[in-house]
């Protein structure tokens, strides 16, 4: 993610609206038709805006306790259509129920809870993650 970590800062990635650009170049640049947006912690600031503005474009979106959840308002999220696997770690007691929270409103949604995992569940519990992911992915269309 650009700007967080080791990666140098990207001035487009102070805003909304300049994360959700960069995120349009990187579908752009890549060739991307419709891909299925994975979005763990931090990466929520970029997936997000995206997903609100271009929910359309995208076949799925897999939110994994993201970052500014709570940035939108129930309303926002109730116009997106995009297919969505809300997943987390039951560990996560500090952002996955915030997140749970404002996702729950998007109308096109499942929930996978992984037991015993924590914010990085993928790290945690890398087999059921890829159990719930895989899931998600053949049942779109």
């Amino acid at each position: 993610i650009p700007g967080y970590g080791d990666s140098p800062p990207v001035e487009m990635a102070v805003t909304a609206q300049g994360r959700r650009t960069f995120l349009e170049h990187v579908f752009q640049e890549l060739g991307m038709q419709r891909p299925v947006l994975v979005s763990p912690s931090m990466s929520g600031r970029f997936s997000l805006p995206f997903l609100l503005a271009h929910g359309d474009q995208l076949a799925g979106f897999v939110p994994i306790a993201p970052v500014g959840t709570k940035d939108y308002t129930a309303a926002q999220y109730r116009g997106v259509q995009t297919p969505t696997l809300i997943l987390y770690g039951d560990r996560d007691t500090r952002l996955a129920p915030q997140a749970l929270q404002n996702l729950q409103h998007l109308p096109e949604h499942l929930v996978a809870v992984l037991p015993g995992a924590g914010h990085a569940c993928y790290l945690d519990k890398p087999e059921a993650f890829h159990q719930a992911l895989l899931g998600f992915l053949r049942q779109l269309k």
